[in-house]
């Protein structure tokens, strides 16, 4: 079983990645392959609403990671999203690659079990983390839990290593995730009914 983990700050080895790397190190203790994932820090488009996807099962933009992103998450058993606090919400190029990710390929990834991290400096953790889960919990995936909600705090990796309560909370995600994966495998699929959507429109 393999999981991968979703970087989700500009900065590949930053706060974002040592909370990552805490979780797969749990991971792997267990016998979790795992695989974490910077998205860089390259300009990336934003959905235009083209509809193309509908067709495609991707995004039409080829030139940011979003379709080498969903094409991981399809391989993957689980995922961990995680990104750095900016204004109480996630990282916005984060937030643009998983809106169009999740509205092209959100079939090929439904029951697949996520969680959320989320690194800040002092503040706007819980808004964050929030803004993260809906993805998961619109898309019938079961969410991953841990002790607290999953965030760490410092300014730097090395405030964040200080941070012993966040770094515990990172490791009983690992762990419960881990549980999750042995416990829930080929048992979850999405109730096969045909999609419902209502329009407050007469």
């Amino acid at each position: 079983m393999k999981v991968l983990l979703i970087n989700g700050s500009p900065h590949k080895e930053g706060c974002t990645y040592t909370a990552l790397n805490e979780v797969a190190g749990q991971l792997k203790a267990e016998d979790i392959e795992t695989e974490i994932l910077h998205i860089g820090n390259q300009p990336v488009h934003g959905c235009i609403a083209c509809g193309k996807c509908t067709a495609l099962k991707r995004c039409i933009f080829e030139d940011d990671p979003a379709n080498t992103i969903l094409a991981k998450m399809k391989t993957a058993d689980g995922i961990v999203i995680g990104s750095p606090v900016y204004y109480a919400a996630p990282n916005g190029a984060l937030c643009a690659l998983l809106d169009r990710i999740f509205f092209s390929g959100g079939e090929a990834i439904a029951g697949k079990p996520a969680a959320a991290i989320v690194s800040c400096r002092r503040g706007g953790a819980s808004s964050a983390f929030d803004r993260l889960n809906k993805y998961f919990t619109i898309n019938q995936m079961p969410v991953a839990t841990s002790q607290y909600w999953n965030s760490v705090h410092g300014f730097s990796p090395a405030d964040v290593k200080k941070d012993l309560e966040g770094l515990q909370t990172m490791r009983i995600l690992g762990h419960n995730m881990s549980w999750l994966l042995k416990n829930t495998e080929n048992s979850f699929s999405p109730l096969p009914e045909e999609r419902i959507m209502t329009n407050f429109i007469d």
